[in-house]
């Protein structure tokens, strides 16, 4: 049965973490759990309808798949943003966790992310937000891999749609006055920037001991000739799929949604730079996307703690 419509991006997104870790010899970014949290059922289904040329409609059959039937799929489409952007903010967290011996990790949307199982840090108090559904089918799968969860780690049930994240996070624990790292990947394509900017004032008011945010964004395809057949046909896959690319913002647009809930940009890394750092001298033909952009902002604790505080 092939996946619903709703969560099979994020499904392609861990099925590039698993594939990539598996076959590349070159890793960008090494999830070695992926492809056990996938299983092979589901990889082998993803496996199918990227070599269907996502078509959903087409009967996903029970075979496997060959990877060399795939592959130009993948390296064009699939791989380069998922690996640089995972990359990127696993390297920005690895920073923050160095900088504070107590830390907060909240993954918005964390979907099928491993690193509560790959952290070796126990100074870090790890919170996964996601919708309950997606959740739930998730620590299914951990209590089939019999995986010990860690004690740090806090699932957090949300619909976005309905549910206060500040409310569902203070509840399963979170401190707004401990430094927190916020990660919102692979989002940011669906969102209007005024939506987006409501996500980052929730983000910013559970931000009272300071704290860093990392999402990865696309610009305007048309900005400096960028309306490239790459990125207009990554638009028609993910519209095929049931999740319509919206229009991207501009760079002054973001660092504007920044500033407003008091955050500053610390890294900015432009396709140009991104290519540089996680694609250069590749073999494998994979590239950085033209309009995908990294963004890191900071912003600074409150000089003061509410009435009755701790």
């Amino acid at each position: 049965m092939v996946a619903t419509q709703e969560s099979i991006t994020a499904k392609l997104c861990s099925f590039a973490r698993a594939y990539h870790s598996n076959y590349s010899k070159i890793k960008i970014f090494d999830d070695f759990l992926a492809y056990d949290l996938m299983g092979k059922e589901e990889y082998d289904e993803i496996g199918r309808l990227i070599g269907h040329d996502f078509d959903i409609s087409r009967p996903n059959g029970q075979d496997g798949f060959k990877n060399e039937t795939i592959e130009d799929t993948l390296i064009k489409y699939v791989l380069p943003i998922p690996l640089s952007r995972a990359a990127f903010a696993e390297s920005e967290f690895a920073a923050f966790a160095a900088r504070h011996k107590v830390c907060q990790y909240v993954i918005c949307g964390a979907g099928m992310d491993t690193f509560a199982f790959r952290n070796i840090n126990p100074g870090v108090r790890i919170f996964e937000v996601d919708h309950p559904d997606t959740q739930r089918y998730k620590l299914e799968k951990i209590k089939k891999l019999e995986w010990i969860i860690p004690k740090n780690v806090r699932y957090v049930p949300v619909d976005f749609s309905n549910d206060d994240m500040a409310s569902a996070l203070t509840d399963a624990g979170f401190d707004p006055y401990i430094p927190s790292f916020f990660t919102v990947l692979g989002v940011t394509y669906y969102l209007t920037a005024d939506v987006f900017g409501d996500t980052v004032g929730e983000i910013a008011a559970l931000s009272c001991g300071g704290g860093e945010i990392v999402f990865d964004f696309p610009d305007e395809p048309d900005l400096a000739g960028k309306d490239e057949p790459r990125i207009l046909k990554l638009s028609e896959i993910t519209s095929q799929l049931g999740e319509e690319m919206l229009q991207g913002c501009s760079v002054e647009e973001i660092r504007a949604i920044l500033q407003k809930q008091g955050f500053k940009i610390s890294t900015h890394k432009s396709p140009d730079e991104i290519q540089r750092d996680y694609f250069k001298n590749r073999t494998d033909g994979q590239h950085a996307f033209e309009n995908v952009h990294f963004i890191a902002a900071k912003k600074e604790a409150a000089s003061f703690r509410p009435k009755g505080s701790a």
